[in-house]
């Protein structure tokens, strides 16, 4: 399919300002190669075609492009100096001043590792049972459905330690199904971090996990989505970022601090 001068410049801003996505200048090839697909098989005549029908913000299309731009490259026991920092430190200090829950919000949380991770380590620590919420979101609908399903493949699961595999996850052919203790532990939402109403529907939490998602964003994107964020968190509240980003400079309204053996952005105000 031939693509016209300017065309991949006006789906780029756009994909960045409905996804938050950022493409560089040197990486166009790269995304109209993951595009190219999605219009041949919706049979626009031309990439200028595919633009307008996402302009249009048609569901269908705009749900098939999630698919292909999203990164679901996740694992159980990723990073787990912070949820052990929520599960050691954070969660007891909570409870031994409040009796209302203590809720957590998972963004982009793709197949749903990384909150199952978060119910797992609550049971291991005896958290289970105390009023604890998680909610998970994904923009992508087809994710959240295999989070749902809770069946996962060996690279999904390199990371755990294998008494913990033993202890919860069920072998079925070709994969293991988490169990299902596990799996009510954690509700899933469809949410777009760069839609404010989204993001105001779910950050009223102690704790949110928004890790590796800001490495893909174009730095206006990370502030607008922060400031959604501070907009509803209650003072005191913990954003926990992934190990290589940053919100330096990025926002007044988080203080970077250290808490057991690892970090988190701390509501200030």
């Amino acid at each position: 399919m031939r693509v016209p001068e300017g065309v991949p410049g006006l789906l780029r801003d756009l994909i960045h300002d409905r996804t938050g996505i950022f493409f560089e200048d040197s990486r166009l090839d790269t995304l109209m190669e993951k595009l190219e697909p999605l219009a041949r098989g919706r049979r626009h005549q031309s990439f200028l075609d595919y633009y307008y029908a996402l302009k249009d913000n048609q569901a269908a299309e705009w749900e098939e492009t999630w698919e292909a731009l999203s990164v679901q490259e996740t694992y159980f026991w990723r990073e787990m100096s912070q949820i052990e920092a929520l599960t050691g430190i954070i969660i007891p200090d909570w409870f031994q001043r409040h009796s209302t829950p203590f809720r957590i919000w998972c963004a982009a949380c793709a197949t749903g590792e990384e909150p199952y991770s978060i119910a797992m380590a609550l049971a291991e620590t005896g958290w289970s049972a105390h009023p604890i919420e998680i909610v998970a979101s994904d923009a992508s609908s087809q994710a959240l459905e295999k989070a749902k399903a809770a069946r996962y493949r060996e690279r999904s699961l390199r990371c755990l330690p294998p008494a913990l595999r033993l202890k919860y996850f069920e072998p079925m052919p070709g994969a293991s199904r988490l169990r299902p203790g596990i799996v009510s532990q954690v509700k899933f939402r469809l949410a777009n971090l760069s839609e404010s109403r989204d993001v105001a529907a779910l950050a009223r939490v102690q704790a949110i996990f928004c890790r590796n998602v800001f490495i893909y964003f174009s730095p206006h994107a990370i502030r607008q989505t922060v400031a959604n964020m501070a907009a509803k968190m209650p003072a005191g509240g913990l954003l926990f970022v992934g190990a290589s980003e940053s919100l330096l400079r990025m926002s007044a309204d988080f203080e970077l601090r250290e808490i057991g053996n690892a970090f988190a952005y701390v509501r200030t105000r």
